[in-house]
């Protein structure tokens, strides 16, 4: 498990005095970059390749709130990655300073070619660094078939 710790500063909060929708977004995001980067993946590197990562998706469960000025931790765990490296999965938790567990989140994502601006395997070099990945309990093999298993599909405006 990966995890990164982070201080609730006065731009992470909202209207409620707690820590933000948005922010949660943040911190996962940053935490997934250092999480990357640590694995061989810098944005340096990855740019060798003309590749960068998207998001699918991110279904956040929020279970207890967080204050300014405390410090808070998230944590990574792969919980999939298709065979060619194109898609993975990641599980977020949020934990305080007690060990309590703020929120769980659950993205998908996959790796585009910044000319294409199309999906795309990942370069060898970097699929035997992602294969090396910590794997959650929980890992599977994704396949296209998982990037619509909520069922969701883009809806064109009624005119």
């Amino acid at each position: 498990m990966y995890k990164k710790q982070f201080e609730i500063r006065w731009s992470d909060v909202d209207a409620n005095g707690h820590l933000a929708n948005s922010a949660y977004t943040n911190f996962m995001s940053h935490a997934r970059m250092s999480f990357f980067s640590e694995q061989g993946f810098s944005m340096a590197e990855i740019m060798k390749y003309n590749v960068g990562p998207v998001v699918f998706y991110e279904h956040m469960y929020y279970f207890k709130e967080s204050f300014i000025g405390t410090p808070i931790t998230v944590t990574i765990e792969v919980s999939g990655l298709s065979e060619d490296g194109m898609l993975f999965m990641f599980e977020h938790n949020f934990y305080n300073h007690k060990g309590e567990n703020l929120a769980y989140c659950e993205m998908q994502g996959a790796w585009i070619d910044l000319k294409t601006r199309k999906l795309t395997a990942l370069p060898a070099p970097l699929l035997e660094l992602a294969h090396k990945f910590p794997k959650s309990d929980s890992f599977k093999v994704l396949t296209k078939e998982d990037t619509r298993k909520h069922g969701v599909r883009p809806k064109p405006m009624a005119m």
